[in-house]
């Protein structure tokens, strides 16, 4: 070997060395940096013509596992998911506070049926009265608190959504663009260790917020698609589109997250991906805050209903001059067809006597009042009739009205061996003429139409529903008509019509009790939501999602229509305590100021069972109210509790395959010390060759 072949060895000896040092040095003055990864210098022999002519750095990279990588990054999506779902489901849950205190929403409730329960013990007492109307205002305030609460954090949701969607587009420019330099300095041979340490810190971050998987381009760099195979970087960054909704209440149709490929491929973002942050904030927003609000709203409308059926079973002593129904939704024709059974209209003086009654049995689409014959057209004319101008009946819109004449007052009461009924609701309380809760929208939905009755909208008014899939993505809108038919039949045979309805997607269904209910083809099959109605029902004015409760959107928003009536709340004596006695005869006393019978009808309206409807994952049934109370109670601090497990799971396997790509990646001094040992030596000993060298050159130099 010549002098020049041993100097060249040991000079490439010696730089490698200094490489070397030069690594191990950036990796000891980064112990302590966070998402730091250890380099790694790979050096190789040289070789000339089969001999050894020194050593080089072949490249410098980062010690990455992409196993654990790929751990890591699955693991910090799934922890950043149930993280934003606990924390938002943990605010939905305060909202009731505690199940178990006095001052819960919950706990309200029984409130209200003990406070009831006191007032029977002396129905005359004023201060007693004032507690249960207080009670049940408060709990109906409450319960319309809770549910603009329950929107202002799916508001808050779709706010960290944009936020969300905002920070990916950054992070993804930002890992294309540390792409390209990677991509040079690997063309040259050159040093992209620091470049690659920045884009995997940025990596984790987009991780957190969809799942990703990540894989090494042979120029270098990385190409990361989402879990499903969209492309999001590699050959130039994808761009996530979303615009947020405006104000936010139950009825709200969000719009869709769209991911524009590199190539230009548009696709939608939650077909893309299982977890990450946008993940769990589209879950909270869509599904698990609406059933939350569901479930509210159907509590509360059977809170209000129960109360209702048991104040219209009332009076007030004095009967009250008037009573006012609530807008039933339809035509009186439709509203008074199907009753069974029997109930008496009743004019009393101040002192409970009765001036004139008319009884009524119903019998279908034909029904007697005090004999005479009706029909549900004659039915009005008939009854003013046989009330001999003692009091008046009229129907305006969508609402029945009674009103006695001069100084009397009005009672209704149904015949106690066979009372009044129709949809499960006696003649006052279908119509409402006695409510004690008054609501400014349809508050139930087992109205009692059948297919033949006439829906009351006009044809070719239009509705825009909207279906979507498992995931959270559209899967299409449609829009249907009003068809020329008016019966109920009609309506829902268009909205079935696979041509021109919902009939691709699902199918609707009317029950016996008037009730419209969705069933969605396939597993799972798709949700559907309501995007627009602009039907107008005549007389009531109300839409055919509003009448028939289609979409959760509609349910939910019930929640804060509720509240005392405006009349009993200025006047508690009006509160209806006392019942009417039904067999009192003309000229016969049949109120009186000391019967509590109503009070106590109303202190247990909370045990009677109701037929709930499905709502937010339940699938209803005859309960009491306050047995779903009790399960509603038990429900929401269930699923909160789950939430919390959930996320300490995902938060321990996120530590955990933290811990471990830390060990394998991170920087440990003891091996790092014995690196710098080695290559110091080697240092020396590539020195000591090119000294021994130079002795070598002198000593031939001085021969010469």
């Amino acid at each position: 070997m010549s002098l020049n072949a041993i100097m060249n060895t040991a000079s490439s000896g010696l730089a490698t060395a200094q490489t070397q040092l030069r690594v191990v040095s950036d990796n000891v003055s980064n112990v302590n940096t966070p998402g730091y990864v250890r380099k790694v210098a790979e050096q190789r022999t040289l070789t000339s013509q089969g001999m050894g002519s020194g050593v080089e750095v072949a490249r410098i990279r980062l010690a990455t596992d992409r196993f654990l990588q790929a751990a890591s990054l699955n693991a910090g999506a799934e922890s950043a998911r149930q993280g934003v779902r606990y924390e938002l489901y943990d605010r939905i849950q305060s909202l009731f506070g505690d199940p178990g205190g006095d001052a819960g929403f919950f706990s309200q409730v029984d409130g209200v049926f003990s406070a009831f329960a006191a007032s029977a013990e002396d129905p005359t007492s004023s201060p007693r009265r004032q507690e249960a109307l207080f009670r049940t205002q408060a709990l109906f305030d409450e319960a319309g608190r809770i549910g603009k609460q329950i929107q202002a954090v799916r508001e808050d949701a779709d706010s960290r959504i944009q936020s969300a969607v905002e920070r990916t587009n950054s992070l993804l420019e930002q890992i294309e663009g540390l792409n390209l330099e990677i991509a040079r300095a690997t063309a040259i041979d050159g040093d992209a260790s620091g470049a690659e340490t920045a884009q995997s810190a940025l990596i984790g971050q987009l991780a957190e917020l969809v799942d990703i998987r990540v894989s090494v381009r042979p120029v270098g760099g990385v190409s990361i698609r989402t879990g499903a195979g969209t492309l999001l970087a590699g050959e130039g960054a994808a761009t996530l589109n979303y615009s947020r909704a405006g104000t936010i209440t139950g009825e709200t149709a969000f719009n869709e997250i769209w991911v524009t490929e590199p190539g230009g491929q548009r696709r939608s973002l939650l077909d893309s991906i299982t977890s990450g942050e946008i993940k769990g904030l589209v879950e909270l927003r869509d599904v698990e805050a609406p059933a939350a609000a569901e479930r509210l709203a159907e509590l509360v409308a059977h809170v209000a209903d129960e109360l209702n059926r048991a104040h219209n079973a009332n009076s007030a002593v004095p009967a009250p001059t008037s009573l006012t129904g609530r807008n039933v939704g339809q035509s009186f024709e439709s509203a008074i067809a199907g009753f069974s059974g029997q109930t008496t209209v009743a004019v009393t003086n101040a002192a409970g006597v009765v001036q004139a009654r008319a009884d009524i049995v119903f019998s279908g689409a034909t029904m007697t009042v005090n004999g005479a014959a009706a029909t549900p057209a004659t039915f009005l004319g008939v009854l003013n009739a046989q009330l001999g101008g003692t009091a008046t009946a009229s129907f305006v819109d969508g609402k029945l009205s009674l009103t006695a004449v001069g100084a009397n007052g009005v009672a209704v009461a149904d015949d106690p061996t066979s009372p009044s009924a129709k949809a499960g609701r006696g003649f006052s309380h279908y119509f409402g003429l006695n409510d004690l809760i008054s609501t400014d929208r349809p508050a139930f939905y087992d109205n009692g139409l059948t297919a033949a009755s006439p829906h009351g909208f006009t044809a070719g008014e239009t509705m825009k529903f909207r279906f979507t899939g498992e995931a959270g993505s559209r899967l299409r809108d449609l829009e249907v008509a009003v068809p020329a038919g008016g019966t109920v039949g009609d309506l829902v045979a268009a909205l079935n019509d696979s041509a021109t309805g919902i009939g691709r997607f699902g199918s609707f269904s009317l029950a016996a009790d008037g009730s419209l209910a969705f069933t969605g083809y396939g597993n799972p099959p798709p949700t559907l939501s309501v995007l627009e109605d602009r039907t107008t029902q005549v007389p009531s004015g109300v839409s055919v999602t509003e009448l028939f409760g289609i979409g959760g959107g509609v349910r939910a928003s019930r929640a804060d229509g509720f509240a005392l009536r405006s009349d009993i709340r200025q006047s508690p004596s009006r509160l209806a305590l006392a019942q009417l006695d039904p067999a009192a005869a003309v000229g016969s006393q049949a109120l009186s100021t000391g019967d509590g019978r109503g009070a106590l009808a109303l202190a247990d309206a909370g045990e009677r069972a109701a037929n709930f409807q499905p709502a937010g994952g339940s699938s209803g049934g005859s309960t009491s109210v306050s047995r779903y109370a009790s399960e509603l109670s038990g429900e929401i601090g269930g699923k909160a509790a789950a939430a919390k497990n959930r996320k300490e799971t995902a938060d321990a396997l996120y530590t955990e395959a933290g811990a471990r790509q830390t060990a394998h990646e991170g920087v440990n001094l003891d091996e790092e010390l014995v690196l710098m040992t080695t290559y110091q030596q080697a240092f020396n000993a590539s020195a000591r060759l090119i000294q021994a060298a130079k002795d070598m050159y002198d000593t031939l130099m001085g021969m010469v």
